[in-house]
């Protein structure tokens, strides 16, 4: 009985040690193609024994709500990785990481009202931070998914004075978050702080333009990541801080990268710097300049092979439209066909091919 007694106590621990080595895997295996899913698989896993290292941590009585929510987000999850096409995966990250970033800042809202007036002055600092990343993420990625899904404009928004009126919001917010800090009975202060983050996220992503949405989303990511951590520091639950962690660390290097690979500063990205710039010098050099339309001759892999096969190296560049026409098949077939006749076949795939269609 005392070994069972004492393995019941570490379980929970050794749960999380578990549940952060998946994570650590998912992360590592999809950072190629040929393990992806095997990344995407270990992920799943690990989230889902994080949540039963939770329910044994806080040694809850009734499972009936945990096993609803589980069975309703996997439901929900599934539906959507069914319906969704390939195409449509930079706005399905958006509405995941909206759900993330609501998730983590309702848990932080809950611990304030929780604990008030009761806080220690480095918890509230740390709640405040958590509570303005998850807010501004979460409306920030409800923006991206609409301009992204177009049901909004996909166009940049803008209007004078638009960074100015960006950065009094979020100062705003942060110093509501510095008042807390000093006196955490202000409930009103709480209250304007979340609702200056909820706008200053909905102004950052206005401002940019659809085509660099995949990039913001990266951004996000990261926001939704640090807002994690923080929580799990408020809460004292080191996979939390693991997993945040993880999470934004990864989501701010896909985010640099994105952003050198599309020849972007991550500033400019961050104070809405995307679209604009770009419908600046649309406008200016689009003077005497006369849209070329030709007709475009459609073949099939038996009539294209020949035409490449007297190439000593033929490079394919695979982009949007090879994944709308769901060509990948077809050009697999030319690959093998021009091989067999000893023609080098090279793919040149952009460094964030997947995450920026076209």
């Amino acid at each position: 009985m005392t070994f069972i007694a004492s393995l019941a106590s570490v379980l929970p621990e050794l749960l999380y040690v578990l549940s952060a080595v998946l994570f650590i895997l998912s992360l590592r295996w999809m950072s190629e193609v040929k393990t992806s899913r095997r990344g995407n698989l270990a992920g799943a896993v690990g989230m889902l024994v994080a949540v039963i290292a939770t329910v044994f941590a806080v040694g809850l009585q009734q499972y009936s709500l945990v096993v609803l929510a589980l069975i309703i987000g996997g439901i929900a999850g599934a539906l959507m990785a069914l319906k969704m096409p390939m195409t449509a995966v930079p706005q399905r990250t958006a509405i995941s990481h909206a759900f993330g970033a609501l998730a983590a800042a309702l848990v932080g809202t809950a611990e304030f009202f929780h604990n008030t007036p009761n806080i220690d002055a480095f918890t509230m600092a740390i709640l405040g931070l958590e509570v303005i990343l998850g807010y501004l993420t979460f409306t920030g990625s409800i923006i991206a998914f609409l301009k992204l899904q177009e049901l909004i404009s996909g166009r940049p928004m803008i209007y004078p004075y638009r960074r100015v009126i960006s950065i009094l919001v979020f100062g705003g917010a942060l110093v509501a978050g510095i008042f807390l800090v000093i006196n955490p009975s202000m409930i009103w202060l709480f209250v304007l702080m979340v609702l200056l983050s909820l706008i200053f996220g909905k102004l950052l992503v206005l401002s940019i333009g659809a085509a660099d949405m995949p990039t913001v989303i990266a951004i996000l990511n990261s926001f939704a990541g640090l807002s994690a951590a923080g929580l799990g520091f408020v809460l004292n639950n080191k996979l939390l801080i693991v997993a945040g962690a993880l999470d934004g660390s990864s989501g701010f290097i896909l985010a640099l990268l994105m952003c050198k690979a599309m020849n972007r500063s991550f500033a400019n990205v961050l104070f809405g710097g995307f679209g604009s710039a770009a419908k600046a010098e649309g406008s200016g050099g689009s003077e005497g300049v006369h849209a070329v339309q030709k007709t475009m001759k459609s073949m099939d892999v038996e009539e294209a092979a020949p035409l490449l096969a007297y190439a000593r190296s033929v490079i394919i560049v695979p982009g949007y439209g090879m994944a709308v026409a769901q060509a990948q098949h077809a050009v697999h077939d030319l690959m093998d066909m021009l091989e067999a006749k000893g023609v080098k076949v090279h793919f040149a795939i952009h460094p964030v091919a997947g995450r920026m269609p076209g």
